[in-house]
């Protein structure tokens, strides 16, 4: 199924992922300026550093996936989304598993945050599986069904909830794209340019598959930030695209 962020160029759909400490963090944003739209935070340095983080990020022109992974009662989750919308976060993330209620709230404090600066109500992303589990990870958790249908069942939560869309293995994009819809967000980390080690990922494709399987946005980390020149590895990649 087509998307509507197909026309959006492919360098505003990369989200770099700053997993490092802050120095590091802001050098990079520093030179990625004006190359990449997106970063992402999080909760290492998150918890390290705070909101201001989110603010140094906004400051140099990006836009911030805060990706704290919010899974708590309703009451508690509604008021972490209002205050990460807060700080400026651009999109934000929670478990699906938490429920439609729990997601719900979400919605609500990240809507009621933009009600109360006049900005743009935050992304909202449920995340299904982690991309570093695989069938026998999570069957040891104890979910009986097949890895799959887990991760159709929690979207459709999603979908219930009213959040803007998904976080999932770029293997499933596409059988949640046909059930999502083309206007939701489905944002896969587990993204690898081909012949680059896989790292503590288990359901890793390139990015071109990725794209290619419905993703709305990508998140790569390591094969940006750890590489010798991160602008030319962020280039190639939006050049294979």
């Amino acid at each position: 199924m087509l998307n509507v962020f197909e026309e959006t160029p492919a360098r505003e759909r990369v989200i770099v992922a700053l997993d490092c400490g802050r120095d590091e963090a802001l050098r990079l944003a520093d030179a990625l300026g004006g190359k990449a739209a997106w970063a992402k935070v999080g909760m290492t340095l998150f918890y390290a550093e705070g909101p201001a983080i989110v603010h140094a990020l906004k400051e140099r022109g990006l836009k911030v996936f805060l990706d704290l992974k919010f899974h708590d009662i309703p009451h508690q989750v509604e008021g972490a989304a209002h205050a990460a919308a807060l700080s400026g976060a651009d999109m934000l993330t929670m478990h699906a598993t938490g429920g439609v209620a729990m997601m719900e709230a979400a919605r609500r404090g990240a809507e009621r945050a933009a009600a109360e600066t006049g900005g743009v109500v935050p992304v909202t992303l449920g995340i299904t599986v982690l991309t570093s589990m695989d069938a026998e990870t999570l069957a040891a958790t104890g979910v009986a069904r097949p890895l799959v249908e887990q991760v159709e069942a929690l979207a459709a939560q999603t979908r219930r909830a009213g959040i803007s869309g998904v976080v999932a293995s770029p293997h499933e994009a596409g059988r949640l794209r046909a059930a999502l819809g083309p206007d939701a967000y489905i944002v896969t980390p587990g993204v690898r340019p081909a012949g680059a080690e896989a790292g503590d990922q288990s359901r890793v494709a390139t990015p071109a598959f990725a794209f290619g399987n419905g993703a709305s946005h990508i998140v790569v980390g390591r094969p940006v930030t750890q590489a010798a020149d991160p602008v030319a590895a962020f280039e190639a990649i939006a050049a294979e695209l």
